[in-house]
């Protein structure tokens, strides 16, 4: 009888019946694309390839991939290259998040279904690396992250270009009226010049970096430019590693622990990093049943110093952050505050990473020392509040300090289409004391929570020189973004949450130093207006857009499936 092996190309036969028939038809198909019978012997590690013509910052996966496969083959692997969807931040509507959980089912069930014995996942915009771990760990098989990295910076007369800080600060200056379209036109042409992610520690940056915190990914990885020779060393040195993986199995729920959870929020804190990054680190370990709370998030921002200087917390960008030692000088800087006994892809723990770069040259410029931050606290805080009872997030490293206390009018727009069609309106009632307050654009609201949270400076206020007003949404904010925006209020209006009884003329509170956002009205007041609520509309009909509706959670859940969480064991 042949000895039918649970691994490599034998792993998880398809069903007949008859297990030797399955390996057998297997075998002889397979072969059909030219392998030799020695090759097939070999273990496999399966690439998940996230390519896209919608998708600018994958542009370099083909390199990648066969960077990947070099590493894999001279490591004594088989690499089988396979596609799953991509996210392309900026080509997805109604918006990107709204995708991720299905990418993350794709990448689940292509690992768990398919025969290999490892995998490595090479994604790079904002929500494909989320999605990507997403999979990963609820499929639990070995395997190792690789980012397409960020791009490079432009140049506009002299003065060197990012996306996407940059694009909104010269969009918001033609707003105002101080560049005229021939500028703006130019510009957008000089904003996104090479490939890779967002040259700044926005989302897809961010992301990178909480994966290699985590462990996911190799050391050093996480910030070198997407056109870098580096890069394709780095995607050669995730093939060969993931051979290890198979002989020396580590899975994806060793390496994604609480502890390990809790130094990439620490990470996250001392980046200045996105606000977008709570949600998708909620899921990530939410597939792992390990909870994320907002009040965590607070007590470690109080101790988190921010020592990253990158737009648009600071004044640099991704390629700075990688010639200033990247990851392995933040880390060394943090290393007090992690837990370092926690155990990384390349089977070592943090500590003795850490251990074995002990000396290497850091520029203290870029990456402060933790005995000079650029900011004392972490750059997120979480409020909470009769405006926000499940909690917001507000990105205070990247916010005008002199509104962190504040009581003043709401200005409110019901919708994303209330917004686009009023707040260039002359005759709308608003100054530059009031409080914007954006409803609606919640995850179970029909536009699947866009970065509609930057709500624009109304343009006959941008004239006359504002720059930021405090703002609050359940929208989430690009990471790029700069401004005093409260986001993710939860739960959110379209849910019947408090932010739906906000009307015109409100009061509101918001005091970062007691990490409140209230509204102030009467109970009383605030109950007939929950009464007079409209019913909740049934928003899709069918396909996707109907699954995500029905299961979709809040932003304090991660905005995941309630399905695909992991099931709490202790129950």
């Amino acid at each position: 009888m042949t000895d039918i092996s649970e691994h490599g190309i034998a792993r998880g036969l398809t069903n007949y019946g008859d297990r030797a028939f399955a390996l057998y038809l297997r075998r002889s198909f397979i072969k059909s694309m030219g392998y030799s019978t020695a090759m097939l012997e070999r273990p496999v590690v399966g690439i998940a390839s996230s390519g896209s013509g919608f998708n600018n910052c994958h542009r370099a996966m083909p390199e990648l991939v066969e960077a990947v496969k070099r590493g894999v083959l001279a490591a004594g692997g088989l690499p089988i290259e396979f596609p799953t969807i991509s996210l392309g931040e900026v080509f997805l509507n109604p918006t990107s998040l709204m995708f991720r959980n299905l990418m993350s089912m794709d990448v689940e069930e292509m690992v768990r279904a398919q025969p290999m014995d490892s995998v490595v996942l090479i994604g790079g915009c904002d929500k494909t690396v989320p999605a990507q771990l997403m999979g990963a760990a609820a499929a639990d098989v070995p395997a190792i992250q690789l980012v397409t990295g960020p791009m490079m910076t432009g140049r506009h007369e002299g003065e060197r270009l990012g996306a996407c800080t940059d694009c909104r600060r010269f969009w918001g200056s033609y707003r105002a009226g101080k560049i005229d379209r021939k500028t703006i036109d130019i510009v957008e042409g000089r904003l996104a010049t090479t490939a890779g992610t967002c040259a700044v520690m926005g989302t897809a940056s961010t992301m990178a970096c909480i994966a290699e915190a985590l462990g996911m990914s190799l050391p050093g990885t996480a910030a070198i430019p997407a056109v870098h020779a580096d890069r394709l060393r780095a995607a050669e040195a995730s093939g060969e590693m993931a051979v290890r993986l198979i002989h020396n199995p580590i899975k994806p729920s060793q390496i994604i622990t609480p502890k390990s959870v809790h130094n990439a929020l620490r990470v996250l804190l001392a980046l200045g990093g996105s606000t977008n990054a709570i949600i998708h680190l909620t899921a990530i370990a939410g597939r792992l049943n390990i909870p994320v709370s907002l009040e965590l998030l607070n007590i470690l921002s109080d101790s988190t110093p921010v020592l990253v200087d990158l737009k648009p917390t600071g004044g640099m960008y991704m390629e700075d952050f990688y010639a200033a030692g990247g990851m392995s000088a933040l880390l060394r800087e943090l290393k007090p505050l992690l837990h370092l006994d926690t155990l990384t892809v390349t089977g070592e723990t943090l500590g003795e990473r850490l251990a074995a770069e002990k000396g290497e040259w850091a520029d203290h410029q870029v990456v402060r020392k933790a005995s000079n931050p650029i900011e004392p606290v972490g750059g997120l805080v979480a409020l909470f509040g009769s405006l926000a009872p499940g909690g917001a997030i507000l990105k205070r490293s990247a916010a005008d300090k002199t509104l962190f206390e504040k009581e003043a009018r709401a200005v409110v727009f019901t919708s994303l289409q209330d917004l686009s069609e009023r707040v260039d309106d002359p005759d709308l009632d608003i100054t530059a004391d009031d409080i914007m307050v954006l409803q609606n654009a919640g995850p179970t609201s029909g536009s699947g929570m866009p970065e509609a949270g930057y709500l624009p400076i109304p343009k006959k206020l941008a004239v006359a020189g504002v720059k930021d007003m405090v703002r609050i949404s359940d929208a989430r904010m690009s990471g790029t973004a700069f401004g005093t925006i409260v986001l993710h209020v939860t739960p959110e209006a379209a849910a019947g949450g408090p932010l739906a009884l906000v009307r015109n003329g409100d009061r509101i509170r918001l005091s970062v130093k007691e990490r409140r956002i209230d509204l102030l009205v009467d109970e009383a007041e605030l109950a007939l207006r929950r009464e007079q609520l409209p019913a909740r509309p049934v928003l899709a009909q069918r396909g996707y857009a109907k699954l995500y509706q029905d299961h979709v959670m809040q932003a304090n859940a991660g905005c995941d499936f309630d399905f695909l969480r992991a099931a709490d064991k202790s129950k």
